[in-house]
């Protein structure tokens, strides 16, 4: 589904052995696509040296002071890589490259499922389930699909202790199955649109991973659609991508750029590719979901033909769109501090925590009382709210500690507040004593209104400072000097350009960006390519990326 290609690899058969020797007739084997050249054979599942700088496992990491987070601006890598286990968002799996996704990163991720469930089903989708296990042949039926996804595939070769007839893939993307299916369930006209989406994991042999952004295996939602004409295709692939727009702005207030990619980054089966670009902290793009126009590729490859009202025999036109967990690190690294996680109210798994305050055991009862009733004032108006009661760490342990799960609101009640019925009410994206108010009246109607619009303010200025940030180091440009410069600085390059594939990827070899897409909002006005001189269309962004 989403664009990503990595250079061929050499790779041997892995065997994937029963985790109980008893189990052993019940084996599956698991290999990689080796390539022509040559073969190694790794020993173990430990991570190469290169590897663990980017999965972090080594003592440095676990020896560090509990809570402590490398500054954005010291290593940008290393402070993704604490955030993640400070807060508890995710640890790594047994496998190399692999991931164990922990129940608040979890948490934020059905936030998102929640949200594109009901905009998928507004528009006409169902959800359904297809197998993780896909025939090796029909990988190969479409040729610029196999080539694209050969080198991340992972194969089974042995079943049930026997070496398998044909060999089966683990589900890298579903574009070939759902063909295979299509073409048992269209028939007709009338069986059209047919508008799929299903959420489920995927495997594709990633060399050099990252938590969320680049793993093993990763959680998505991928939705399939076939149509009767070119025009509905379009119009579906478009309408999805707008669907991933609103998404970025409106939830995870993580301004994107909407576009369509090159042929160089087109996905491998696809006439067209769609793309939402966000700027993470470090300014690398992140490809944050995409929606395909596959025209007639796949349906010529598995024959998917429906009669048309006149009785003639044609192949359907279709399309498939995606977003995944990799999200879930854009958000870490678009909103994200020094203190931690910064998450945006509407994907927050819990908006409001609440931490109780006393020295002396008589103030204990009457402000936990206190705390209780603004927790379930809160819960009844459908804030999700936290009460931390537990005596085990001290009141600025848990303000440390709630910062660190990116909690939008932190509410404090002491002896104080219970005398005058207030309460004292921290902003978790504005540092310090600025954004703490006192003062706050606990009387339900003033308390639930007043916190719903500290919420919705901290959704909106999450969105604002990330969209400032972003425009302020996207550079136009005019010449291919200039777009060398911008990108040597880290920023990104936006010019016009109308070059071939050649010089695009001269342009990926020499400043290591590649194009990242032609942005829908187009400036008006004559255009000369950045790199040829000659008349150009559209601008393109360049950029380095994930």
């Amino acid at each position: 589904m989403g664009s990503l290609k990595l250079p061929t690899s050499a790779f041997a058969s892995i065997p994937i052995r029963s985790f109980f020797h008893r189990h052993q007739h019940r084996r599956l084997c698991l290999s990689l696509k080796p390539s022509a050249s040559t073969q190694s054979t790794p020993k173990t599942s430990t991570p190469s040296p290169k590897e663990k700088n980017v999965i972090n496992t080594n003592n440095d990491q676990k020896s560090k002071p509990e809570g402590t987070i490398t500054p954005r601006s010291q290593d940008f890598n290393a402070w993704y890589l604490d955030v993640i286990r400070h807060a508890e968002l995710a640890d790594y799996g047994p496998v190399r490259g692999t991931m164990v996704i922990r129940p608040y990163a979890y948490a934020i991720w059905e936030a998102i499922q929640d949200y594109l469930n009901v905009k998928f089903k507004e528009t006409g989708h169902s959800n359904m389930y297809f197998p993780q296990l896909i025939p090796y042949s029909f990988i190969e039926k479409e040729a610029s699909h196999v080539e694209g996804f050969s080198p991340e595939l992972a194969v089974v070769t042995i079943g049930g202790g026997k070496e398998l007839e044909e060999k089966l893939v683990v589900r890298p993307t579903s574009e070939t199955i759902v063909n295979h299916m299509f073409t048992q369930w269209i028939d007709s006209y009338r069986d059209l649109p047919l508008m799929v989406n299903q959420w489920v994991n995927v495997t594709r042999w990633e060399m050099r991973t990252k938590p969320f952004l680049r793993t093993l295996e990763f959680l998505w939602q991928e939705g399939h659609t076939a149509h009767a004409t070119p025009e509905e295709a379009e119009k579906e692939a478009l309408q999805m991508i707008d669907v991933y727009v609103k998404f970025a702005y409106e939830q995870a207030a993580v301004p994107v750029i909407v576009g369509r990619k090159s042929k160089v980054e087109t996905f491998a089966g696809a006439t067209r590719t769609y793309t939402i670009e966000a700027m993470m902290g470090d300014r690398k793009a992140l490809q944050a979901g995409t929606s395909h126009n596959l025209g007639q590729n796949f349906s010529i490859a598995f024959g998917t033909k429906f009669t048309d009202e006149s009785g003639q025999k044609q192949h359907v036109w279709q399309t498939s769109w995606a977003i995944s967990t990799r999200f879930v690190g854009g958000i870490i690294m678009t909103h994200g501090d020094d203190a931690g996680l910064m998450l945006p109210p509407k994907l927050a798994p819990i908006q409001v925590v609440i931490v109780p305050i006393w020295k002396k055991s008589e103030e204990k009862v009457n402000v936990l009382e206190a705390a209780v009733s603004v927790e379930k004032v809160l819960k009844t108006s459908g804030i999700k709210v936290k009460l931390d009661d537990s005596e085990q760490r001290t009141p600025g342990w848990k303000f440390n500690f709630w910062e660190m799960k990116g909690v939008p609101i932190r509410i404090e009640i002491g002896p104080r507040d219970v005398s005058s019925g207030t309460l004292v009410v921290s902003r978790r994206d504005v540092p310090g004593k600025q954004g703490k108010v006192f003062g706050i009246s606990m009387e339900r109607s003033t308390l639930e209104s007043y916190v719903k619009d500290k919420l919705d303010e901290i959704q909106s200025s999450l969105l604002e400072k990330a969209e400032a940030f972003r425009d302020s180091n996207i550079v136009d440009v005019n010449s291919y000097d200039e777009l060398k410069v911008a990108i040597s600085q880290g920023k990104w390059a936006r010019g016009p350009w109308s070059a071939s594939e050649t010089e695009e990827l001269k342009v990926k070899e020499e400043t290591g960006a590649t194009i990242r897409c032609f942005p829908f909002e187009q400036p008006q006005g004559t255009k000369t390519c950045l790199m040829t001189g000659k008349p150009a269309d559209e601008v393109a962004i360049f950029a380095k990326s994930y």
